[in-house]
């Protein structure tokens, strides 16, 4: 390790320095659930698919692709220059070429229950099923070496969205069937980095791939940078800090009190700090809310008040989000007054999705047609978790001042995540993030058949209008029309309010000066194959 350490910190060679805060538990992509684990496997491994800058469908392993005038068949063309890193598990350590068969073997293997990923559901309701609605094995072909095909049961429109994503990465038998569990930490990809080792307490080193398969459009081989160092500091003042001494390239998604640190309350950059980093900020695929659950199985006797339309429109009402992201927020981010499809995607429109305001008067008249008020005040408890405290007692004055007594519960965040998942939290502050760029897998939280724990829908919420708009924009092949049916599921989930909006998040970026071609986007990507270090 001290040799590793001595290549990334004691030479002159270009080493890209970043820090991931949260835990990185895998760099096998079958359980890139997490954004630690997303951004470490991105550097490692390729799919068929990769999305531009615009979040748009690209070609990766796959050069070209048809898809069937019913939508229902996906036929792609794979390069013939993609090797697997070089690796004892092949033949004389030398990676070998990527086949059309190693997809098929990569896409069942996520499908494989006792592989256990988090992403099985990328397949699961979408490919091809047989008679007894299991993923039939015929779903994936290999027609030959380099001639995928991937059957459908029905049209799916954001299909290369999801096959863009790291679950839909390809891996290779040899290296599953050598290491089993452990190819978390002995991962052999395609991309434009190699595996060298992982200090689980310090860091991780990628070396650059010197076969890999991509050039700039000069023809020159990428990757730029020699290496890539991944260190784990968990406190964000000491991350800033050693950002602010050089010894990071770049620091994403400023959080708790180093926000203060860096922005002024209004988001700008303060002075001290001028010019001697960059700061970009954009749209997020991320919309922040407080899920209220419906389902009358769950939680009969705990608040049945928030089963009233009324009332969950008067919560919505109470909230002054404008101040809130502000005052709490350094004003990053974007107030939640349209639906649940955040700005980034272009079925977003506040004028047509029309969402809550601060009313706080329309508040307490809607309390009052549900019979609340000074001798019958409402009272709810808020269930969230320590990292959003500040933002909860925000919001507990505004609702106090319209004669609603809200009690805050915090707890740990598994313990959180599995009351919400199962049903056992009656109204909690909760984030989705987009796994793919599309206004579906936002929409999806509401239809029916994804009830949790199974599926997104965590407040159980069911409307039949809202299942069928679902079911034909899932079918609709027109662009246009597919984002009017967004558009109508959105209004109904503002009028029926089975979330409060509070905001939608923004890519906040702080790159060291020398540092180029590092550009985000909208799903907040790790790309390091471009970058530059001068």
């Amino acid at each position: 390790m001290a040799c590793e350490r001595r290549f990334a910190d004691e030479t002159n060679k270009k080493v890209f320095k970043y820090n991931q805060p949260e835990s990185l538990t895998s760099l096998d992509p079958a359980y890139a659930r997490n954004q630690g684990n997303i951004w470490a496997v991105t550097q490692l491994y390729n799919g068929l698919i990769e999305l531009d800058a615009q979040l748009h469908p690209a070609p990766a392993i796959a050069r070209s692709w048809q898809i069937s005038p019913d939508g229902r068949r996906y036929l792609f063309h794979l390069r013939q220059d993609v090797y697997f890193h070089d690796d004892p598990v092949f033949s004389n350590g030398k990676g070998r070429l990527v086949k059309a068969a190693d997809f098929v073997y990569s896409f069942k293997r996520i499908l494989e229950p006792r592989t256990a990923s988090t992403g099985s559901w990328i397949f699961k309701g979408k490919v091809l099923e047989n008679s007894k609605g299991e993923v039939a094995d015929t779903c994936f072909k290999a027609l030959n070496d380099s001639t995928l095909v991937i059957y459908l049961k029905e049209p799916f429109i954001p299909f290369l969205g999801i096959l863009s994503m790291p679950y839909a990465f390809v891996v290779p038998k040899e290296g599953i069937t050598k290491f089993g569990k452990d190819f978390r930490s002995h991962p052999i990809g395609t991309g434009p980095f190699l595996f060298k080792s992982w200090d689980e307490e310090n860091a991780i080193i990628f070396h650059k791939n010197p076969r890999y398969w991509k050039r700039d459009i000069k023809g020159k081989a990428l990757p730029y940078l020699d290496a890539v160092q991944i260190s784990f500091i968990n406190d964000r003042k000491l991350e800033f800090l050693t950002f602010q001494q050089g010894k990071l390239d770049f620091l994403s998604g400023v959080k708790g009190s180093s926000k203060d640190l860096i922005f002024n309350p209004d988001g700008t950059v303060q002075e001290d700090f001028a010019g001697k980093f960059k700061v970009e900020k954009r749209p997020y695929l991320d919309t922040e809310y407080i899920g209220i659950q419906l389902d009358t199985k769950n939680l009969p006797e705990d608040n049945p008040a928030l089963r009233d339309k009324r009332v969950r429109q008067a919560l919505n009402y109470a909230l002054n989000k404008k101040a809130l992201v502000l005052y709490y927020r350094n004003n990053l981010g974007i107030p939640g007054h349209s639906g649940m499809v955040p700005p980034a995607l272009p079925s977003y429109n506040r004028k047509l999705v029309g969402g809550y305001a601060f009313q706080p008067d329309k508040a307490r008249k809607l309390l009052q047609l549900a019979g609340y008020g000074p001798h019958n005040p409402l009272q709810i408890r808020l269930n969230t978790v320590a990292e959003h405290k500040e933002i909860a007692e925000f919001m507990q004055k505004n609702w106090a001042d319209v004669g609603v007594e809200v009690e805050i519960n915090i707890n740990q965040f598994p313990a959180h995540q599995e009351a919400v998942d199962n049903g056992r939290s009656a109204f909690f502050m909760k984030s989705w993030f987009g796994d793919y760029p599309d206004a579906e897998n936002f929409l999806a939280l509401f239809y029916s058949p994804n009830f949790s724990p199974g599926g997104p829908n965590k407040t159980h919420f069911k409307n039949s209008t809202y299942d069928r708009l679902y079911e034909q924009a899932r079918l609709e092949q027109n662009e246009e029309k597919r984002c009017a049916l967004y558009q109508a599921m959105d209004k109904i989930i503002v009028e029926e309010s089975p979330v409060i909006v509070l905001f939608y998040d923004e890519v906040i970026r702080l790159t060291q000066n020398n540092i180029t071609g590092l550009q985000a986007d909208a799903m907040n990507n790790l790309r390091l194959e471009k970058v530059d270090k001068i």
